[in-house]
């Protein structure tokens, strides 16, 4: 008996969307529901991480750019961005995922690897790295990976002192906020200054309308 290619390969490139799909979630709520009895920040603090050490953190690799001149411009424009990213309960939960396996690192009971390689923070564990990575690019895309690779290269502030999940967890958050810090700066300083430009070509077009006159 011989198998037909030719009828095996339409189903094999059968494209996803011809599937039929039934949303099952569709009478659900489009918002969280019930009483939120925990919040991350507080969770972070219980762990001896404070808001303003991920300000400190993050202000030590800050490189001045359009509309965050200064250090106070960029930490208030951090501390906007901090509070944008943490309101999503999904990034909480990501978060709140590496602070649970840091737990469980410090207590030995990982699944499959052993309490001193946790310690040892070896080279082949990766799924801190995988962590951080995730976070920073959920928070703000390809930009948000790039802050972290910096961060975690260099591992200013409370990131050296933290374990082996945690610095990579943290690292992702302030990598990602930090990202869109200067995204969203540089990207209103251009919106004023093109404002500005429009706004002095107008003046230039009236005076000359006087003096025309």
């Amino acid at each position: 008996m011989k198998l037909n290619l030719t009828n095996l390969s339409k189903v094999i490139i059968m494209k996803l969307s011809d599937i039929e799909s039934e949303d099952r979630k569709k009478d659900q709520s489009k918002e969280l529901e019930g009483n939120v009895t925990r919040d991350i920040i507080d969770i972070l603090k219980e762990e001896g991480i404070t808001v303003q050490m991920l300000v400190d953190t993050a202000l030590e690799l800050y490189v001045p750019h359009p509309g965050i001149e200064t250090r106070e411009l960029a930490e208030e424009k951090f501390l906007y961005e901090l509070n944008v990213a943490l309101f999503d309960a999904n990034l909480c939960m990501l978060v709140y995922s590496g602070i649970l396996l840091e737990k469980e690192g410090r207590a030995g009971r990982l699944p499959n690897i052993s309490k001193s390689s946790y310690e040892k923070d070896l080279t082949f564990i990766i799924a801190d790295e995988v962590l951080g990575m995730s976070i920073s690019k959920y928070i703000s895309g390809d930009k948000g990976m790039f802050e972290f690779v910096r961060f975690d290269k260099q591992k200013p502030g409370i990131l050296s002192k933290l374990g082996p999940f945690m610095d990579d967890i943290i690292g992702g958050l302030i990598g990602g906020v930090s990202a869109s810090m200067y995204t969203r700066a540089m990207a209103e300083s251009a919106i004023s200054s093109g404002k500005t430009k429009k706004e002095e070509k107008k003046d230039l077009k009236n005076k000359s309308d006087v003096i025309a006159g």
